[in-house]
């Protein structure tokens, strides 16, 4: 794939914040609170260990892990540690707060677990290194430090995952997208430029594709029009602008609405209530 940035534009308007919580030793039964918008990293470093949690549908899930693993909780679920009641696991964890929570539009594409070795994700060795010094001893701003290497290991996470989607069963949705060579370009150039004056032609032109050769790949791979995924786009980053206390007509003109009352009502075809009322709900 040609060189683009798939990810900055994104994680500049919907920023991640990393917290570390634990790094040590577990014995015996850990349990982490599903909280929404609250997002698990964590690092196993050492030791045997079984990591249980209920799949959508309610159906218990086991998985045991045996060499250094990264597990990623995207999402709000309540997830288990079961360990040796003496001599467990090290582990290194990590809380992560997505700005939007689950709309975040990554956190929305993302599986509800991703488990991997740590010696399958290229890149990761200096980063491991450092975050793993830092959570060992108490130095001046190693928590600080630790966070912000976290963030780090995330993103390179998030790099792995684009270029390879399968390795965890992404088959539909925003990261399959950005991992296409094609639609990459337009869903890049759309998160950059919200605003620009989008029409199917124009998408089409910047994937190099017919209009109608573009308009079903997209839907194929992202599952929705490409339409539908602009207005999408676009009102994630209306409820930010909006909660930062930015009118709606400023929001609408930013975001290249005809007018405020064009941001309403695709406002409303997206949220399911007008901008006003939801920012009520929020307070």
């Amino acid at each position: 794939m040609e060189s683009i940035d798939r990810l900055s534009s994104m994680l500049e308007r919907f920023r991640v914040h990393a917290h570390l919580f634990h790094s040590g030793a577990l014995c015996g039964l850990t349990t982490l609170d599903a909280k929404p918008g609250r997002a698990f990293l964590h690092l196993l470093k050492r030791g045997n260990m079984v990591v249980s949690h209920r799949s959508a549908d309610g159906t218990p899930v086991r998985v045991a892990l045996s060499e250094p693993t990264l597990l990623f909780y995207p999402r709000a679920i309540e997830h288990a540690f079961e360990n040796p009641p003496v001599d467990g696991s090290d582990l290194v964890c990590a809380t992560l707060n997505f700005e939007g929570g689950s709309q975040h539009p990554l956190v929305a594409a993302l599986p509800p677990v991703v488990v991997l070795p740590l010696d399958r994700v290229d890149g990761l060795a200096q980063t491991l290194d450092l975050l793993f010094a830092e959570a060992a001893r108490v130095r001046c701003g190693h928590r600080l430090l630790a966070d912000r290497l976290f963030e780090v290991l995330l993103l390179q996470l998030l790099r792995w995952l684009l270029d390879h989607p399968h390795e965890v069963g992404l088959q539909e949705g925003l990261l399959a997208g950005l991992s296409h060579p094609r639609l990459a370009r337009v869903l890049t150039a759309v998160h950059e430029h919200p605003e620009g004056p989008w029409t199917l032609t124009s998408m089409a032109e910047i994937a190099g594709m017919s209009r109608s050769a573009f308009a079903a790949t997209f839907h194929e791979v992202i599952g929705s029009t490409p339409v539908a995924y602009l207005q999408r786009w676009r009102i994630s980053i209306a409820k930010s602008l909006l909660k930062s206390g930015l009118s709606i007509k400023a929001t609408s003109h930013q975001l290249g609405f005809s007018s405020a009352s064009a941001l309403s009502r695709s406002f409303v075809q997206t949220v399911g209530v007008s901008p006003r009322a939801w920012l009520q709900s929020c307070d």
